[in-house]
């Protein structure tokens, strides 16, 4: 399926920015978007085939497709998210082998085939099509820099063995859609504040992040039927263990969103750009639990087969 960004041919100005994010929000995560993106997971299951981008003229990017946002300040955003996802491997694969007791279809989607010794021989979809977004990302800073970045990598947290697979999964999975929301979101707020090639490479990256958010959004109201909020909510309290800050030992949404706004630059941004951000996430967390409530157990079950019902 073909996805156009509504703006891909628009200037934007700093005028009319929340009326260009409502634009962009309305068509990225549409029911019939979200589920388009879904409904292809079973496909890939079989017959695993990356998306490819649309060319991008990487030589046309320049600082003057920044709209509403400092350059300094969106640099900053751009070492962080290179940051972020620099670790795809070390990513795929903590995901891979907590999903591998549940379901080993999303395990070789997301991680890949591995031999009984753990040697990786072949990636999974989901590492080969973000991969990309850490190349793309350092062209661009280099073409609006002249200057190639530091990459400093983050630590990811690796697998820990557990007792009960699938609570541990539920624990995993909230963080792994939670991240994914986050950089969708992200790109999108960025994407209507850009023109040009650089909004064209954000519309690529936006595309990755929505797809992979729906597909674990939907396994994930299948594979645990009876989750609820409150459920939700009590999880991610248990992995703060009281402390709300990041650690590098302990996998917790609240601690990554602290890191979140360290690598982010978060108090470099306008109060402007904070309270457009803030009011992105919002609409996008909004219109997915509008998607949500479709996700019924028939229209899973015609899908993805028969639940788990962790």
């Amino acid at each position: 399926m073909t996805i156009d960004s509504p703006l891909l041919h628009h200037t934007p100005s700093s005028s009319d920015l929340q009326p260009h994010l409502r634009e962009l929000l309305n068509h990225y995560f549409s029911i019939a978007h979200l589920n388009d993106r879904l409904q292809d997971l079973p496909h890939q299951f079989h017959h695993p085939q990356p998306r490819p981008w649309n060319s991008i003229d990487w030589q046309a990017i320049s600082v003057n497709q920044i709209v509403g946002i400092d350059p300094e300040v969106f640099l900053s955003i751009l070492r962080g998210a290179i940051n972020t996802e620099a670790p795809i491997r070390d990513y795929t694969q903590t995901s891979r082998q907590y999903l591998e007791p549940i379901d080993a279809r999303m395990a070789r989607f997301v991680g890949g085939v591995v031999s009984a010794d753990g040697k990786l021989l072949e990636p999974g979809l989901w590492e080969k099509e973000e991969r990309q977004h850490t190349p793309a990302l350092l062209k661009v800073y280099t073409q609006l820099t002249s200057e190639k970045p530091i990459v400093e990598p983050h630590t990811v947290r690796a697998y820990q063995s557990v007792s009960d697979p699938a609570i541990s999964l539920y624990r995993h999975g909230l963080h792994r859609v939670a991240t994914e929301y986050g950089a969708a979101c992200l790109y999108l707020w960025l994407m209507a504040q850009t023109t040009g090639a650089l909004h064209a490479v954000l519309h690529e990256l936006l595309l990755d992040e929505i797809n992979h958010m729906a597909k674990f959004w939907g396994f994930g109201v299948w594979a645990y039927p009876n989750s609820s909020l409150p459920r939700v909510g009590w999880s991610l309290l248990q992995t703060t263990k009281g402390r709300m800050t990041y650690q590098r030992d302990r996998s917790s949404l609240v601690g990554t969103l602290d890191r979140m706004t360290q690598v982010l630059a978060w108090q470099t941004w306008s109060a402007k750009n904070r309270w457009t951000f803030a009011l992105t996430c919002i609409q996008a967390l909004r219109l997915l639990g509008r998607w949500n409530r479709t996700l019924t157990p028939t229209f899973l079950q015609d899908v993805l087969g028969a639940s788990p019902c962790y």
